[in-house]
């Protein structure tokens, strides 16, 4: 039995309420990288509503495989980077940024663990969420909006790399040139 998706249409309205709660202070401000990043959200969370009647038949075709793979990497890579922001990133209210969410207000550039290699560790685990749900199925609506995710996203980490060369300065600028953005020593 399939389940229409208007049916999740109560969940949906409510899972954007809360994002759009988590990014009240980024909304007002169309130049933050968490404006972007909230829209982003919102075509994550189409892609969780068109797949959701379809989430899990034929779990073993190969694009589900490669969904679930990158659904994996989507839930473990942004807890292990929040615990290190959280750890060493030595986060308080010194950065007194409204657009910023209570992790990202870092006094301390964390250049250790997944860091070490990517810039954006939790913004490669939302690519990945998103190209995971769209591999549920695949159908044009779904690709418009995982495309428009990713778009979404990297406006978000560039508009980020400005707010960190800003706070951070030439520190951010050395720890650009000895990283990648997305994925280690590729890019």
């Amino acid at each position: 039995m399939v389940i229409p998706p208007t049916a999740y249409a109560p969940l949906f309205v409510a899972v954007s309420s809360a994002l759009l709660y988590v990014s009240r202070g980024a909304i007002k401000h169309p130049l933050s990288h968490g404006f972007y990043r909230f829209f982003a959200w919102e075509c994550i969370l189409g892609l969780v509503w068109l797949n959701l009647p379809v989430w899990g038949n034929d779990p073993l075709s190969p694009s589900k495989l490669v969904s679930w793979v990158l659904l994996f990497v989507s839930a473990w890579l942004p807890l292990y980077a929040a615990r290190l922001l959280a750890l060493y990133g030595q986060p308080g209210e010194a950065r007194n940024d409204e657009t910023l969410l209570g992790f990202e207000k870092t006094s301390t550039l964390v250049t250790i663990g997944a860091f070490r290699y990517t810039r954006h560790p939790m913004y490669t685990a939302l690519i990945c969420l998103a190209w995971g749900i769209f591999l549920q199925q695949f159908t044009w609506r779904g690709l418009a909006l995982v495309f428009s995710a990713t778009a979404l996203l990297f406006i978000s980490v560039f508009r980020e790399e400005q707010e960190c060369l800003a706070h951070f300065g030439e520190a951010y600028r050395d720890y650009m040139r000895h990283t990648r953005r997305f994925v280690p020593f590729l890019f």
